[in-house]
Order: structure tokens, then sequence, then C-alpha cells
């Protein structure tokens, strides 16, 4: 079986991370096919949205370790194998912001570590009432710095330090009352409340959101004015599109507006 599998459902694209026996870890077989499978995605104009999950008892656990013990067998230490797990780990969910479509994360069981970074990574989460959440590596003396950059992007700064330095769990409510997550809903609705979400945003008009998503994050590492004058013109550009002009028409002759993508 695939370690990630695929599932199409007209414009959303369901993807599950399919290593169970090792709680979806981040391995570096999982990691290239996220890496793969995440371009295929961006460049199919027909996807308007991904959802992300966990088969199993977990949503993802983070990096595996038994394959970082490994890595300390080479004659540095395992310095150059490390340095290149992170940056590709890195370049992941640099990829998963850099996506036209938005990006679900389904999340059950437990998120830790670089599994939490995904979550945090990810543009909207759901999460089952059970989830805990955890960016617990200090309990094994290694302090989730890369994680520490998505979720400390995510929730107040000293919310995130006291989840980094003491490496206990929240739960799922306390996630949605931080920002973690947008949602939190019972275990066997999951699924359902999922698909709803996505089906609400593939609606929309893929150009639209694609402009938009894109925007987001540029803007939000600018200043106030310069986050101003940019949202501005992509405002113009989008205003400018034949699809944005039928939608306005749409609206104002109260009917559906008709749109090819």
């Amino acid at each position: 079986m695939a370690i990630l599998e695929t599932r199409r459902d007209g414009a959303v694209m369901n993807l599950t991370m399919n290593a169970p026996e090792r709680l979806n870890a981040l391995s570096d077989e999982m990691l290239a096919a996220l890496t793969d499978t995440l371009d295929d995605c961006a460049s199919d104009p027909d996807i308007r949205v991904i959802t992300l999950a966990g088969s199993g008892k977990a949503f993802c656990a983070g990096h595996d370790l038994r394959q970082m013990t490994a890595m300390r067998q080479a004659e540095d230490g395992g310095a150059a194998a490390f340095k290149d797990l992170f940056d590709r780990c890195s370049r992941v969910m640099a990829r998963i912001q850099s996506m036209p479509q938005p990006v679900i994360a389904q999340v059950h069981g437990i998120a830790t570590a670089a599994g939490c970074q995904l979550v945090a990574t990810c543009d909207l989460a759901v999460a089952a009432e059970d989830t805990r959440f955890g960016v617990n590596g200090v309990n094994i003396g290694l302090f989730c710095s890369t994680p520490m950059v998505a979720l400390s992007r995510n929730i107040p700064r000293k919310q995130a330090f006291e989840m980094l330095t003491t490496g206990d769990f929240i739960d799922a409510d306390r996630a949605r009352d931080l920002g973690l997550v947008n949602r939190v809903v019972p275990a066997e609705a999951l699924s359902d409340e999922t698909a709803a979400l996505a089906d609400r945003i593939a609606a929309k008009l893929g150009a639209a959101v694609k402009i938009g998503k894109e925007a987001f994050y540029a803007q939000l590492q600018m200043p106030v004015a310069e986050a101003y004058a940019y949202t501005g013109d992509v405002m113009v550009r989008n205003m400018l599109r034949d699809d944005t002009a039928e939608g306005i028409d749409a609206f104002l002759t109260k009917r559906s507006p008709n749109w090819d993508q």
C-alpha cells in the first residue's frame, strides 16, 4: 500500500498519510511522498482544495526517531543527515503554504512535534474532540525549534513557549481557543465536517482563492502600510478578471455565477 494515499472527490483531493504502525511519522519516505504529491496537486487547476489526514490511531507523531537514531552512525555524528532532514521537512511545510489550493488538516489522535507543526502549517484544521497536540521534543532533550516556527505564528507567544518548554499536551478545545485549529467535532463527524468545509471552499472561484491565499501569506510578512499597498494592487488584479465581473453581475442580478473555474 502507498505510504501516502490519494482520493479525488470532485474538486477536492484527499491525502491520507498511511504509515499507522509508525504513527504516520514524517520519515524520509513520507516527506518524499508529500513533496511529490503536493507538487502534482499544485499543477492541477481542477483541484480546488486539499485535505490531509492520517490513518490509524494518530494524525502524525512527528519525525521518525528510529531513522534519526540511525543517522548518528555517520562520521560526522549525523550532522549532515540531520540538516538535510530538517531542510526537507521545512520545504514541505513551505510548499503547503505556497500551494495555490487551501490545505485542510483533518486531525485525530495525536499531533506531536513535527506533526503539530504540520497542523499549524496547514491553512485550516478540523480536529476530533479527543485529539491532543504537543511539541514534546523537550521531553527527550530535543527542543522543537523547527515546529516552533509554525506554532508561534498560529498561537500567542506565551502559550507557544509554555508548550515548547514543558512538553505538555493541550486538548482539542484548548487548541481551538488558541487558534491552532478552526473546528472541533465528535470523532465520528470528523470526515464529514472536513469534507463539508472543503466543499464550501471548492465552490468558490478557484482563481480568487488562489490569489487570496498567496496575498494572505505575503502580507503577513509586511508592515501595515506596505501590506495595504500590496493588497490594494492584488484587489485591482482580482477586479480586472472577467470571472470576477461575472460574479459581481450574478450577485447584482440575484443569480448563481457562471464560472468555468
